[in-house]
């Protein structure tokens, strides 16, 4: 995937905080695209095909340079849907969980993630077959990234400047500091973010609605 750097935002924004070190402006652009991304939900990476090893239940994930995994949208195992749980639910559902016995093991049919960097899944997998998992994931930058997918950032563009510049501008004691600014810019990025989960949601789609009614039995 094209990739775009964080300074190309940098370079946008800077006029609005004469002054502030480059360094300093970037920081706050890449906390503002990592934000953005978890609320949003908007950076989506089709994963390439785990394939699950009997007697193992966790796995890493398979994610881009400088990219950790936020959120799982979707998992199937042999093209069979997975349900998504808490590791609270996983243990309510399997209390020997992950210590079962090998005569337990059998198809995965739950999966949760377990940190950013590794999902599990349950029942743990047997040796009867081969089992692939495809996963659909959402992407955030990494807190050391110099940039991020081009088409994401390109979307989310206007919406990091306005997370940047609501923390930018109430730097205490800096000659760029205007927190009536701010709070414009905080409450920009508020809406915006809102408008882009809707959109991500919903998808792009310009047909209009319609209620087809249903025959009674």
């Amino acid at each position: 995937m094209p990739t775009r750097n964080f300074l190309t935002v940098v370079n946008r924004l800077s006029p609005s905080v004469p002054g502030c070190p480059q360094p300093i402006v970037e920081q706050y652009v890449r906390d503002a695209a990592i934000e953005a991304c978890e609320r949003t939900l908007a950076w989506r990476y089709v994963q390439p095909a785990i394939r699950l090893s009997a007697g193992v239940y966790d796995y890493p994930y398979e994610a881009p340079d400088d990219t950790e995994v936020h959120a799982v949208l979707t998992a199937t195992v042999n093209n069979t849907p997975m349900t998504p749980v808490t590791i609270e639910q996983m243990y309510d559902l399997f209390p020997k969980w992950p210590n079962q016995s090998s005569d337990e093991y059998s198809e995965p049919r739950y999966i949760t993630q377990f940190d950013v960097d590794n999902f599990t899944v349950a029942p743990i997998p047997d040796s009867v077959t081969s089992y692939d998992v495809r996963m659909v994931v959402v992407l955030k930058p990494l807190r050391d990234a110099a940039g991020m997918d081009k088409t994401v950032l390109d979307d989310l563009e206007n919406v990091i400047m306005h997370g940047a510049l609501q923390h930018l501008l109430v730097l205490p004691e800096r000659t760029w500091s205007d927190r009536e600014l701010a709070s414009y810019h905080a409450k920009q990025f508020a809406y915006k973010i809102a408008e882009r989960r809707a959109r991500v949601n919903l998808g792009n789609s310009r047909a209009s609605m319609r209620v087809q009614m249903q025959p009674f039995a």
